[in-house]
């Protein structure tokens, strides 16, 4: 007779995604409505221009904009975003975003941050998310992530290390179409940059104000030739 295998028994006691879990899995899904999709942060021109031509220098690119960029500004300003979102303090809410917005290197890469922040506006108000503290002011994509997860209580370190994780994402995403590189190829520079993203998340949240901020002039560079581009696949 052929053995048996008994059935498993599954702990009913094991951890279970909470909802506020799920909705962070929610806001940083590809399939969010958004069109983020439509834009390579300068990775377009990064390409035409041979300074990206294999895994190795698209690893590298993502990875220098995390740590310099994402990591010196979104981040620290999005905790304090946070927290204006959370107290309900409107005033230092647009004066954080207005920083943002400002920060950013070429007109390309602001609009870019506009127009996913009004997506996903719009996208949230059809969700029944109270928008009432949100002024008629043009927002930063971090600004309404922010809004959202102060909202449904998301937890802030979690919110932080899913908006680096997102935006690495999308850059893998241009980087497979644009270099191009293979889809395995994409899941091993996600698989080299997760240490990093584990690791200087946290730390970034912890920046004083008189430390936020990056020069980054080769983005600022690259985003410009990209408004003059010839031919494009992308609209940043």
């Amino acid at each position: 007779m052929p053995t048996v295998t008994p059935a498993i028994s599954i702990n009913t006691r094991m951890t279970k995604p909470s909802i506020k879990q799920l909705r962070l899995w929610q806001l940083i899904s590809p399939s969010l409505p958004i069109g983020a999709y439509a834009y390579s942060g300068g990775l377009e021109a990064a390409v035409e221009a041979q300074w990206i031509t294999d895994q190795e220098q698209a690893c590298h690119w993502i990875s220098q904009l995390i740590e310099f960029g994402l990591l010196k500004l979104d981040i620290p300003v999005f905790n304090r975003l946070y927290s204006s979102s959370e107290e309900q303090d409107v005033v230092s809410f647009n004066e954080w975003n207005a920083y943002l917005l400002a920060s950013r290197e070429s007109s390309e890469l602001r609009e870019e941050d506009i127009q996913l922040a009004r997506a996903l506006k719009r996208l949230l108000i059809d969700m029944d998310m109270p928008m009432s503290s949100l002024t008629e002011c043009e927002y930063a994509y971090a600004a309404i992530f922010a809004h959202a997860c102060a909202n449904w209580q998301i937890d802030r370190v979690d919110a932080a290390h899913a908006l680096v994780w997102s935006w690495c994402e999308n850059q893998v995403a241009a980087a497979i179409k644009l270099v191009p590189l293979g889809q395995t190829a994409g899941q091993q520079i996600l698989q080299q940059l997760q240490p990093m993203i584990i690791e200087l998340t946290q730390p970034a949240l912890t920046l004083a104000d008189d430390e936020i901020g990056y020069t980054l002039p080769g983005l600022a560079i690259i985003s410009a030739r990209h408004e003059h581009q010839y031919t494009r696949l992308f609209r940043s």
